[in-house]
């Protein structure tokens, strides 16, 4: 079958999902954990009107993703720039996120235990989220603006928040000591992969964790046998984790988290997109990207007036590089090479936060009142390709749930200030002062059986950032276009409407069935972060966007599931001065992913994954469409000598299909068999 066939018969399944009766709710906001669909690989937020996923430690282990990109491209919305190596990747939601010169238009944040990390403008670097799957017990993915305002400011992509492991997750809460040992192998690459997990727990008021993961890869080929230039990497990675109630009530912890990852690479092209040294040649570059959180927790048991946090992040990131003279890709590269390919890079953000979640009613209402202040301090050395500075924000939010009868409506809103020092000495103002209200608000009505609606309308403004000092504006140059550039913030506002569905005993005795679909429209004006192709200095006027995300998931008793999530978007730009409009840039192509499975107690769980983009055509520039089959099997035995050991299995790409996503710089790696053993003592 084609890739549009797949997809036509994807699509043909949603509307099936979406016609049958009955549901029920289940999650009520981001924070809270989604509704559990016994038997399906992947959990439907219903309950809520924000368009979130959750891909939880089970799902990570079975996927046996390589990075976290990897690990989240299963997401409908969510689309890679390349993704198999830590360097040279990016990520991308709803066409935000990631572009092919930088990895990042800050318009995805990341989140790693509270830490604000991911990745800075720097030139063909791609994104900075230097980490291993392998330590991390949870990652959620929000798609879109109306549930990000506790998160940050100008979000129009979405928000990536990751949660490391806790020792008490292998304890099971009860004190002791417990080792787990992870091994991996995957044969494109001859990658292998170590994961040490040490945890103990003294007292059920203290637990502590600590986890080694060493993962290394050769260059990979793709489904011709064509070696992959540049897709070689080794990242050894660190995580130290501890929590401590201070009392026996249990209503005051401590809780400090450490992660450590880096990677060094000899002898690479700079251009980490590209598979070779090109214009700039190679160099060698040692990265080393650093997260530390302290949390302090109370929540008094009879206040539930009182869930306070003060969070203390901080995120370090390091990135040194020297040119390797004599490339054969690089004639026109001077001796020493060009000053952007010798650039050190170092950014440093430090968080201070004060969080409190207060439970309340008033009359016929229930509120979940979340409020918070958050200092925030990005600290940036000048390089010659990225400008060096200091971003200082203070930024006020409140967003209050209320519940009245069917109805649950979420106001929200976020005041940020900002103060940026200019450490360029480009020659505009030493510092620019900006500030920005932004807001929306969310409704759900769920019906008596089941069904619920929802609807939602956002509004955010993305303050200047410490790129913009090298940056020229509409034709101009010099400390006018800068000045003007560091005054000015990205707005855009985003609309959302939709459907939920889930019940039990829909089609027999014992099955369940979750469904959610929704449809988005985005609007971007003001914007700083594009130019017009091929115009130097003149940016893109207006950027629109709009598309439909469907998620839904079915099993039975006899252990059968099924998952199905569908991504269909659609974009124009729009360019000043009679320039005309093109197709949105970063569109990746409509696609579909199903997954059938088969669970055969707790001791084997089998199942077939089909991925499908449709081709697409932007300005011309055709991608043809594919469709890649993914094999997967978990086999645990629960009896013998190897009870309690975790055996993996999986078969990427089983048909060694040749192929490029229309975003991904390089070929797509071909077939790829790996297997893992794991096992707690």
């Amino acid at each position: 079958m084609s890739s549009s066939g797949i997809l036509r018969g994807g699509t043909a399944l949603a509307l099936v999902l979406a016609a049958a009766p009955a549901l029920a709710q289940s999650e009520d906001s981001f924070t809270l954990d989604p509704l559990v669909i016994e038997g399906s690989k992947r959990e439907v937020a219903t309950g809520t009107a924000a368009p979130v996923t959750v891909i939880d430690e089970t799902e990570i282990r079975d996927r046996q993703a390589g990075t976290i990109a990897e690990l989240i491209d299963s997401v409908p919305g969510v689309a890679l720039v390349n993704g198999s190596t830590p360097t040279g990747s990016g990520i991308s939601i709803r066409g935000y996120g990631a572009t092919s010169t930088y990895g990042t238009d800050q318009k995805v944040q990341v989140i790693v235990d509270e830490a604000i990390t991911g990745s800075e403008e720097i030139y063909r670097l791609g994104t900075q989220l230097f980490t291993d799957p392998a330590l991390y017990r949870s990652v959620e993915v929000l798609r879109g603006t109306v549930g990000s305002f506790e998160y940050g400011s100008g979000i129009v992509g979405g928000v990536v928040k990751a949660e490391t492991k806790n020792a008490s997750d292998f304890t099971g809460g009860v004190p002791g000591f417990r080792l787990r040992e992870t091994l991996e192998y995957s044969s494109n690459g001859d990658g292998f992969a170590t994961s040490t997990i040490l945890a103990w727990q003294p007292t059920d008021r203290a637990e502590f964790l600590a986890n080694y993961t060493l993962r290394k890869q050769d260059a990979q080929v793709d489904g011709s046998g064509t070696t992959i230039g540049n897709s070689q990497f080794e990242t050894p990675s660190w995580l130290l984790k501890g929590r401590v109630y201070l009392d026996e009530a249990k209503e005051h912890s401590l809780t400090l988290s450490y992660t450590d990852t880096s990677t060094a690479e000899r002898d690479v092209p700079y251009d980490s997109f590209d598979t070779s040294g090109g214009m700039f040649g190679n160099v060698d570059r040692d990265i080393d990207s650093r997260t530390a959180t302290l949390v302090y927790n109370f929540a008094p048991q009879t206040n539930p007036l009182i869930d306070f946090d003060v969070i203390l992040s901080y995120a370090d990131q390091q990135i040194d590089q020297s040119y390797i003279p004599g490339s054969s890709d690089a004639p026109f590269a001077p001796p020493g090479g060009f000053p952007t390919v010798n650039a050190d890079h170092r950014y440093e953000t430090t968080r201070l936060a004060f969080k409190n979640t207060a439970r309340f009613g008033t009359g016929m209402v229930d509120h979940e009142l979340r409020t918070g202040l958050e200092f925030i301090r990005k600290e940036r050395e000048s390089a010659e390709s990225a400008p060096g500075g200091t971003d200082r924000r203070v930024a006020l939010y409140a967003i209050d749930e209320m519940r009245f009868g069917n109805w649950t409506v979420t106001p929200a809103l976020r005041y940020e200030t900002q103060e940026i020092e200019d450490g360029t000495g480009f020659g505009g103002p030493d510092t620019y002062d900006n500030d920005a209200l932004m807001g929306g608000i969310s409704a759900r009505y769920a019906f008596a059986n089941g069904v619920s609606l929802f609807a939602s309308a956002a509004y955010t403004e993305s303050l200047p950032i410490l790129d913009d000092l090298y940056g020229t504006d509409r034709g101009m140059s010099g400390p006018v276009a800068q000045r003007e550039l560091m005054s000015t913030s990205e707005k855009s506002h985003t609309f959302e409407l939709g459907g939920a569905y889930d019940a039990a005993v829909v089609f027999g005795t014992e099955d369940e069935l979750a469904f959610k679909a929704t449809a988005y429209a985005t609007t971007l004006w003001d914007v700083t972060s594009y130019t017009v192709p091929d115009v130097t200095g003149v940016h893109v006027d207006e950027v629109e966007t709009h598309g439909l995300e469907l998620e839904a998931s079915y099993s039975m008793e006899s252990g059968f599931y099924s998952d199905l999530n569908l991504a269909v978007a659609r974009g124009e730009e729009s360019y000043p001065g009679g320039l005309g409009d093109a197709d949105w840039r970063a569109l990746p192509g409509d696609s579909a992913r199903l997954t059938l499975g088969k669970r055969f107690g707790d001791t084997l769980d089998m199942s077939w994954e089909v991925v499908a983009f449709d081709d697409i055509e932007v300005d011309d520039d055709e991608t043809p469409g594919f469709s890649v089959h993914n094999l997967r099997a978990t086999y645990t035995p629960q009896e013998g000598v190897l009870a309690g050991t975790e055996m993996r299995f999986g078969l990427e790409n089983a048909f060694d299909r040749d192929y490029q996503p229309r975003r991904s710089t390089r070929r797509a790696p071909g077939r790829n068999f790996k297997v893992s053993l794991a096992k707690t003592f």
